[in-house]
């Protein structure tokens, strides 16, 4: 090592560090340390300090504080942004994946997001010399999909499109229309990992889905594997079944 090389410093902004430092020490914080006064000793700050940047976190959204108790949470500017930031990055590390599942499997390998009220398909790998329709930015129901089951089963309970009763539209033979039969099938979803649809939105359509969930176990993208009937038998799918939720398990490890 020749020791008479410059070091090179990294310019760094002394009230951008002490600002990420409380920021994340707000991400961490349990509800009693979360005030002012712990996170400016948490950070090594004077309380004058930690109070002006917060404050000035606070102002863009970054931060927030009860006026009831004066604890420090993270604001929805940093929940805007990980949302954002997540399906993009979810996109990019499935890109690999979902190659590899289409050309193990030559069918088409898909990956869906719940976007703007919709579950939206956002990536998409069809195999080498297979001539098959697109579902690329398409939305579909989620009654009569296997990434809707998916959806249904593991998703918010809340979710706006959740069918009742009278969304249960037939599009082909084999769709439920039975909110009985859609429950007893989400339950085995549930215990299964992952959801199969035999021709129930499109008749050439045969798939099955598993859930891609986060770190804090939220689901946040589905997982698809779908072909003609023709190849994609059930006792196909029995195969795929396990193997798309294999690979979702572990889309987002590094």
């Amino acid at each position: 090592m020749d020791e008479s090389a410059p070091v090179v410093r990294t310019p760094r902004v002394q009230s951008v560090d002490r600002a990420m430092l409380l920021l994340r020490a707000v991400a961490t914080a349990s509800p009693q340390d979360c005030t002012a006064a712990r996170l400016a000793q948490t950070c090594g700050l004077n309380r004058a300090t930690a109070w002006r940047i917060l404050h000035t976190l606070a102002a863009h959204d970054v931060v927030s504080c009860s006026r009831d108790s004066g604890r420090w949470s993270i604001g929805v500017a940093v929940v805007d942004m990980a949302q954002s930031a997540g399906t993009d990055t979810i996109i990019a590390l499935a890109r690999t994946r979902l190659e590899r599942l289409s050309l193990q499997t030559g069918e088409t390998a898909a990956l869906a997001v719940w976007r703007q009220g919709a579950l939206t398909y956002v990536e998409e790998v069809v195999p080498p010399a297979i001539v098959a329709a697109t579902w690329l930015g398409q939305t579909v129901p989620l009654h009569a999909t296997s990434t809707g089951k998916v959806l249904l089963a593991f998703g918010d309970v809340a979710l706006p499109a959740r069918p009742d009763r009278r969304g249960l539209e037939r599009f082909t033979e084999t769709t439920i229309t039975s909110i009985a039969a859609l429950e007893q099938e989400l339950g085995q979803v549930r215990l299964r990992g992952f959801a199969a649809c035999r021709g129930e939105y499109e008749p050439s359509a045969w798939g099955v889905s598993a859930p891609v969930f986060d770190s804090a176990g939220r689901l946040v993208a589905v997982l698809s594997i779908w072909g003609p009937g023709t190849r994609v038998s059930d006792e196909r799918l029995e195969m795929l079944g396990p193997l798309v939720h294999t690979t979702a398990a572990s889309l987002l490890d590094r």
